[in-house]
């Protein structure tokens, strides 16, 4: 809650538009950007894996990424309705973002196909035991959500755009929001069309590519 802050508004760090990629690039290029960051990684001797990502995003693919943890722990939690515009259609989302998030026993997949060979599952697992993994500023698109969840100072129907905590996202003026100063979430099951945080470690990173479906539920 696969897996999320800032405070503009989300229409201003993520521009609408479409893709050219065929279904083949969606599935090899995320590929392709954390191979890379974890070769560079593992090169210079730093564990675990961290990842800086930039609050600018191309547009969406609009491919489903499935999300799973044990738990999911966090504070400076906020939610409130969105469009998320991708190569496949607009679709209305939930946005989940915390500020501070830990995942414990965290699978991300993403299930494509490749024309003229099939299905292809993109894969990644880390979090495993007593180290979590930790994002920063971490926001969620979604249009699926499941689990057992506890809220601590919840405020529920405030208007997205004036939540009251510093580095909590904003979203537009008038939507129905609701936040939180801290939640928590076991057995998260999550679908998701975007993921994205200012800082993702991912201690115990395991990646696999394979032919075929294979996603974390």
């Amino acid at each position: 809650m696969s897996p999320l802050i800032r405070g503009t508004s989300r229409s201003d760090r993520r521009p609408p538009g479409r893709t050219s990629w065929t279904r083949t690039a969606v599935v090899l290029v995320p590929v392709l950007a954390v191979s890379t960051a974890v070769a560079v990684g593992a090169g210079a001797g730093v564990v675990p894996v961290s990842f800086a990502i930039s609050p600018t995003t191309t547009a969406l693919s609009g491919q489903n990424i499935q999300i799973a943890a044990d738990r999911l722990t966090g504070t400076g939690f906020t939610q409130y309705v969105t469009i998320d515009h991708t190569a496949e259609g607009d679709f209305p989302q939930f946005v989940s973002a915390i500020a501070s998030a830990e995942l414990h026993n965290l699978c991300q997949s993403v299930v494509g196909s490749v024309p003229g060979f099939g299905q292809v599952t993109l894969r990644i697992s880390a979090g495993a035991g007593d180290k979590p993994v930790h994002a920063d500023q971490l926001i969620v698109d979604s249009d699926d959500l499941s689990g057992d969840a506890e809220f601590h100072d919840i405020r529920i129907g405030v208007d997205a755009s004036r939540t009251d905590t510093e580095g909590r996202a904003q979203g537009p003026a008038g939507a129905v929001g609701q936040q939180a100063e801290s939640v928590t979430i076991d057995h998260l099951r999550q679908t998701t069309k975007s993921v994205s945080a200012a800082t993702f470690r991912l201690n115990g990173l395991h990646m696999t590519v394979k032919k075929g479906a294979d996603p974390c539920f």
